[in-house]
């Protein structure tokens, strides 16, 4: 077997291969023997089938295996040579002339063909220390701790039917079916049943709940409002609808009671032990914000220290990832491109997905020569979450990952990468500052930057 590099070009390599007729009918032979004392043939005992029999029930079989081996063999000589940092699986490029197809299956011409592989690029890790992240720190302020738990009794509070020919209030809970129509026609997502709606709630669009205040059991009424200009549906946005509502109960609300009670209705002794969790809940809320922004701010200082090639196959992976989830989301809220938005649009975007690629390549690279590890229980660890996450499936969940090494590699991804963080930002230079919570919450990143701020993870393979 011959194989020659016949093109170097940036990161993409191709390789001819050709193996001679001969060599390809000497591993024919020698599949055929191989499998010869492992067939049964009615009419010949085990071993014995002659091999002008085996050629015509097995041969075309045995050639195909033949050629996908040779094919096997010359991509792991060719991943020899290329230190086998492959960015995708490389692609194997055959005659399409039938006519030649048959003479080599049938071992009378040579194989001949070529590889095209694409490499990942060659990163030299530069000096991190420069970069420089201001950690934002922020305490739990007791009155949000307050209003959590006022919502969370607000929620548990009881609800008692008032009588057929009370009007509703302000507070009062309503179970009503309702169905919404522009300029007299229903659209999509404005019918709902057996709905219950707490006025004075804001779940509704702004005039939807005052307009139910006074209205009895039984009622049927007319809601006219007009959606916000900045709805998320755009088909939406600003139009005037009209609802046609059949109040189905009117419920008054009972006390709304902070005691032990209330906590025992979330697993808890008393009213401490529910302040205390919330604390705790609300503070971890914190750290994981502060965290973010840490590792946003790092990713853009790593982002200006490296500039590479990126293998085109894995650019182009990822920009169709991302275009898909921004044409659904588009879709989902019935938004559209204007026009030549769509050229502007698909470039950010490009850009989004170029900024993926590289730092996950640069943080792979990091995390290799780090020596970062991911250990079994770490697995474990995290199946177990995700199992957890679809109560009643368990057992499913285990099983499609223990069966898809695809998947299973896709729940290692966010762990090494959350290793190599922490390996980055124990060397950058961290600058503690203290602010509230309503300034550490905010998100004041362009959408762009938030979108492109999860790196994509390299997969470097191999040939097998």
């Amino acid at each position: 077997m011959q194989v020659t590099q016949t093109l170097a070009e940036g990161l993409k390599r191709q390789f001819k291969v050709v193996v001679s007729a001969a060599d390809l009918n000497s591993r024919f032979e020698t599949e055929l023997e191989n499998i010869r004392g492992k067939v049964n043939l009615n009419g010949f005992r085990p071993g014995k089938v002659p091999t002008a029999h085996l050629k015509r029930v097995y041969g075309k079989s045995v050639m195909a295996d033949v050629v996908q081996n040779t094919v096997n063999d010359a991509n792991k000589q060719i991943a020899d040579e290329t230190s086998g940092r492959f960015a995708a699986e490389p692609k194997v490029n055959f005659t399409e002339d039938q006519a030649i197809i048959d003479k080599v299956l049938s071992g009378q011409a040579d194989l001949d063909f070529s590889v095209d592989v694409e490499l990942l690029p060659t990163i030299e890790i530069v000096d991190h220390s420069g970069v420089a992240v201001v950690k934002e720190v922020a305490e739990v302020p007791a009155a949000d701790v307050d209003e959590a738990i006022q919502r969370m009794a607000s929620a548990n509070r009881p609800f008692s039917p008032r009588g057929e020919k009370e009007k509703a209030k302000d507070g009062d809970k309503l179970t009503i079916d309702f169905v919404g129509t522009l300029d007299g026609v229903p659209f999509e997502g404005g019918t709902g049943g057996d709905v219950d709606l707490v006025l004075g709630s804001g779940q509704f669009i702004p005039g939807f709940e005052e307009q139910l205040i006074g209205a009895k059991t039984g009622d049927q009424k007319t809601v006219r409002t007009m959606f916000p200009e900045n709805y998320q549906a755009e088909h939406l946005a600003g139009k005037a609808a009209e609802f046609a509502v059949t109040v189905k109960a009117v419920q008054a609300p009972g006390d709304l009671v902070i005691d032990d009670e209330l906590a025992k209705q979330f697993g808890l002794d008393d009213v401490a032990k529910l302040r205390e969790a919330v604390r705790e809940s609300m503070g971890e809320e914190l750290k994981e914000q502060t965290r973010q922004k840490m590792k946003r701010q790092l990713l853009d200082g790593l982002d200006k220290l490296y500039t590479f090639d990126l293998p085109a196959t894995m650019l182009e992976e990822e920009f169709n990832a991302v275009w898909r989830q921004v044409t659904a989301d588009m879709t989902r809220a019935g938004q559209s491109f204007g026009d030549g938005e769509e050229e502007t649009a698909r470039a950010e975007y490009r850009a989004i997905a170029a900024r993926r690629v590289r730092l996950g390549l640069v943080l792979a690279e990091i995390g290799q020569k780090a020596e970062i590890k991911i250990e079994d229980a770490e697995i474990t660890q995290a199946l177990v979450a995700r199992a957890r996450s679809f109560p009643g499936q368990e057992k499913q969940v285990f099983e499609y990952y223990r069966k898809n090494q695809q998947a299973l590699a896709e729940l290692r991804a966010p762990l090494f990468e959350e290793k190599v963080v922490d390996h980055l930002l124990a060397g950058v230079k961290v600058t503690e500052k203290k602010v509230t919570r309503a300034e550490l919450m905010a998100d004041d990143e362009p959408e762009a930057t938030e979108k492109a701020e999860k790196p994509k993870k390299a997969k470097a393979k191999k040939a097998e």
